[in-house]
């Protein structure tokens, strides 16, 4: 009877409990010593890691294959990338090589284009001026009429210009020049006049003058000297028609300047050929190396003078105002 009522005192108490050793998560043995249960479930290193050291090899052997693998597939995928870049790269010098050639081409046609179409407006103006052949010609036809005038001025300071030829005879020439390169020896006491060519200089003397139309008439004790023509009254000469300036000094004997005839009047003709101290008094002639008027730094027919601008008394003027030409006319006019 007792038995029973201590099976009843436990049934009191509850239902039975089983005492089951602790299990390490991480596979340790038991508290107690008890080694692991064949019937229950094996712990989690059992389940992951292989037991054996063989196992643990291949294991290990196949993170590094796995590792390789990915290095492999990484490489291959950045090669690839770095292949596109530069497909992209030489796309782009190829584009802007393409580009430049191309820009260049057009710019060389643009600069070819651009220098035609210069020519083409500068041929005019090119018809203008003289070739350097018509230059040296000139200067060769006229250098034997041409004289370098030297002489001192009220100041004793040097004073230079250019003579030419009107008229000559057996023993003596007439020489055209400008009355301001001879003022000084008009007056009294005079200095020396002298004339030169090469390196002969031959000393003449001052015969008339016109202060108004800047002409002065020197006479040279040499004969037998070529004249320079006078060109023709008519036709008369017209604006635009191309001039030369010359001076009896230079390499050649002749040194001339060109320029254009820019207005016409009964007092003379305004030129713009550049006109330097040794060219005053020299002759103006046209392209057939005929004397239209004299060279003139001083000659100002409007009471002023200009700048770069020169006016040129007509070499006819010669005939009323210094030389007696017969028939009124220098040799070579009409």
């Amino acid at each position: 009877m007792a038995r029973r009522g201590d099976q009843h005192d436990n049934d009191l108490e509850g239902p039975a409990t089983r005492r089951v050793p602790a299990v390490d998560l991480l596979g340790t043995e038991p508290a107690d010593g008890a080694g692991p249960d064949p019937g229950r479930h094996s712990p989690l290193r059992y389940r992951v890691l292989p037991r054996s050291l063989l196992g643990l090899t291949a294991l290990i052997l196949s993170f590094a294959i796995g590792a390789g693998l990915s290095g492999v597939v990484l490489y291959s995928y950045y090669q690839y990338k770095l292949n596109q870049t530069n497909d992209r790269v030489n796309t782009v010098i190829t584009g802007y090589k393409k580009q430049f050639a191309n820009a260049e081409g057009d710019l060389q046609a643009s600069a070819a284009a651009a220098k035609a179409d210069i020519q083409a407006q500068l041929g005019p103006i090119q018809a203008l001026e003289a070739s350097p052949a018509t230059l040296a010609k000139l200067a060769k036809q006229l250098a034997p009429s041409l004289f370098f005038v030297h002489t001192l001025d009220a100041n004793g300071q040097a004073s230079v210009g250019t003579a030419f030829v009107v008229s000559s005879n057996s023993t003596q020439s007439l020489l055209l020049t400008s009355y301001t390169t001879v003022a000084a020896a008009t007056r009294s006491p005079a200095p020396p006049v002298y004339v030169q060519r090469g390196q002969t200089s031959t000393a003449v003397h001052v015969r008339t003058w016109d202060q108004t139309y800047d002409l002065a008439l020197i006479v040279l004790p040499q004969g037998n000297l070529p004249v320079i023509s006078a060109a023709p009254s008519t036709p008369a000469p017209e604006v635009g028609e191309r001039v030369y300036a010359v001076s009896g000094l230079g390499s050649a004997g002749a040194a001339l300047s060109q320029g254009l005839i820019t207005d016409v009047s009964a007092d003379g003709v305004e030129h713009d050929a550049p006109l330097g101290a040794a060219y005053q008094g020299g002759p103006l002639v046209n392209d057939a190396g005929q004397v239209i008027a004299v060279g003139s730094r001083s000659y100002a027919p409007l009471g002023f003078s200009t700048d770069s601008v020169w006016y040129a008394p007509y070499v006819q003027a010669a005939c009323n105002k210094v030389l007696s030409c017969p028939g009124g006319n220098l040799s070579g006019s009409q």
